[in-house]
């Protein structure tokens, strides 16, 4: 199973970054192999749609599950639509959220914000 995280910087010590759409890294992580691989998040700059962009890279990387603290309706959309499972992480470390999800105690991200359509940087 593959997990994509947003994270701050592309180190296993690294935290979870708050945004999912203007994270500045994906971290993919494979739960068989336990490789891990650091993905630029290309959407970060964007002046708009970034969370569609940031989403569209999670599906493009074949994850099963995203972890993450937040994400908006439009991202949401598109990482249901390829049946990818989204987590709440519980956590600020990368490590921490891992364990919590290979053990079964991360919940479904169930709150969706509308995003924030036009306000970049946000």
């Amino acid at each position: 199973m593959k997990i994509a995280i947003p994270v701050d910087e592309k180190n296993l010590e690294s935290s979870v970054c708050v945004s999912f759409g203007r994270a500045p890294y994906f971290l993919v992580y494979d739960t068989e192999t336990k490789g891990s691989e650091f993905i630029d998040n290309t959407a970060e700059t964007s002046t708009g749609g970034a969370g569609i962009k940031a989403a569209q890279i999670i599906v493009d990387n074949k994850a099963n599950a995203l972890l993450t603290p937040r994400c908006g309706q439009n991202a949401a959309d598109v990482i249901k639509a390829a049946d990818i499972k989204i987590y709440k992480t519980t956590f600020s470390s990368i490590k921490d959220n891992l364990a919590a999800f290979t053990d079964g105690k991360l919940p479904i991200l169930e709150e969706i914000h509308a995003g924030f359509h036009g306000h970049a940087g946000n």
